[in-house]
């Protein structure tokens, strides 16, 4: 177990990193974040960082990967509270990590994982 929280909020599972993470306690996230995902069948994941004063180079493409894993499970996810310092240190080590949708505060992030309108189921008579 990663012993990272995942709470479930109305189908977006919201997850708070609040510790450095060591590698195995990293690959042990990801697996249990994902099987989370079709346990819930959440339509989004927001991933709470603003604790974090360091985001090492596998720890950045792991949230990569749980991104673009999400996505082949029709879910979407979001990396909120990045530091400035974290931020300019991932991009000076070339690891800009495409794909990964960022948000500043875990309000903004949730608004990016609002569902949108579909259309409206109506009665039949």
């Amino acid at each position: 177990m990663a012993g990272v929280p995942i709470v479930n909020l109305n189908g977006v599972l919201l997850v708070t990193i609040q510790e450095e993470l060591l590698d195995q306690s990293v690959s042990e996230f990801e697996s249990e974040l994902t099987e989370k995902v079709v346990e819930t069948r959440a339509r989004g994941v927001l991933i709470d960082v603003s604790v974090l004063d360091v985001i090492d180079s596998f720890l950045a493409r792991t949230l990569h990967d749980i991104a673009a894993i999400t996505s082949l499970m029709a879910a979407r996810t979001v990396v909120v509270g990045m530091r400035p310092a974290v931020a300019i240190t991932l991009v000076e080590l070339g690891l800009t990590l495409p794909g990964l949708l960022t948000a500043l505060s875990v309000e903004e992030g949730l608004s990016l994982l609002a569902p949108s309108p579909g259309p409206r189921r109506t009665a039949l008579r």
